[in-house]
């Protein structure tokens, strides 16, 4: 008897919270709130839009989006190393400006803007 009186109550809150409806929705063909993304990123990876160019924020969110330092075993954000490293990463598609220069660093954040967005 005391089993029919634990377990009913209990499947009784499990079958009510399954047939709830679910919280707000966004209304039908709104963008995904990309706030929420930019205000609380993943742990060691910035969202660009929290990091300016040039700071070291923005180094890091280059280099753990490209992975260029390989969990810190290889060259030094805003370094000669750490730039060729960058065009390395990025192939064809590197900027042709001289690398570390601020229209570099601005058509690498462009291209990378746009790699993630297309993830």
């Amino acid at each position: 008897m005391r089993f029919f009186l634990t377990v009913i109550p209990l499947t009784a809150a499990f079958i009510i919270a399954a047939c709830s409806p679910p919280g707000p929705q966004a209304p039908a063909g709104a963008a995904p709130a990309a706030a929420s993304t930019a205000s609380s990123p993943a742990p060691g990876r910035l969202a660009p839009a929290t990091a300016a160019l040039g700071t070291p924020e923005w180094f890091s969110w280059v280099d753990t989006t490209l992975a260029v330092s390989d969990d810190g075993h290889g060259p030094q954000p805003n370094t000669p190393a750490w730039d060729q490293a960058v065009n390395a990463k990025l192939g064809e598609e590197a900027p042709q400006s001289e690398p570390g220069s601020a229209e570099w660093q601005q058509a690498v954040d462009a291209l990378l803007r746009t790699r993630v967005a297309a993830h």
